[in-house]
């Protein structure tokens, strides 16, 4: 079968790029579909996340592991885009390059038969131009009754032992 995926990028204006791929493909022939159709040249470490209808973040699946211990981590060549994404969980938060965290969000359109003639993956549409550097990040605090700076200045207030040590 042949998935047809949106991918935009979180930024204030539209940037996207239409994909058809296989659906047995990997999730890292997927990353390499992604990085190609936005010019990247496919050589920083990246992450896809599955998540809710609402964007929130879920599981990690990486490019490669980078952790000490061989951890439980999915990645990317082990992992097919089916096992995924599908008319259930239509929905995948990919970030490239952790040092300026290109972040886009993935979304399953349709899915149909292989059409004879083409080869895949397949760039359907492109719609926008990547900008020089990555769309700043806002984050937001759960609780916003944190005061951090005044934390500092009011260090008595909190519940410890300056005498640890």
């Amino acid at each position: 079968m042949i998935y047809k995926i949106r991918i935009i990028l979180d930024a204030n204006e539209d940037i996207f790029r239409d994909i058809e791929i296989e659906s047995n493909n990997s999730m890292e022939e997927f990353h390499n579909a992604i990085a190609q159709s936005f010019g990247f040249l496919g050589n920083e470490m990246a992450s896809f996340y599955t998540c809710d209808d609402d964007w929130k973040q879920d599981e990690e699946i990486a490019l490669f592991d980078m952790s000490e211990s061989g951890s439980d981590v999915r990645l990317m060549n082990e992992t097919r885009l089916e096992d995924v994404l599908n008319q259930n969980t239509p929905k995948l938060i990919y970030v490239y390059d952790f040092l300026n965290m290109w972040t886009f969000f993935v979304e399953l359109a349709d899915i149909v038969k292989n059409e004879p003639g083409i080869s895949y993956p397949n760039m359907l549409f492109s719609f926008g131009e990547l900008p020089e550097s990555p769309p700043e990040k806002k984050f937001e605090s759960e609780n916003t009754a944190i005061d951090f700076d005044d934390t500092f200045d009011n260090y008595e207030d909190l519940d410890f032992d300056e005498n640890w040590n």
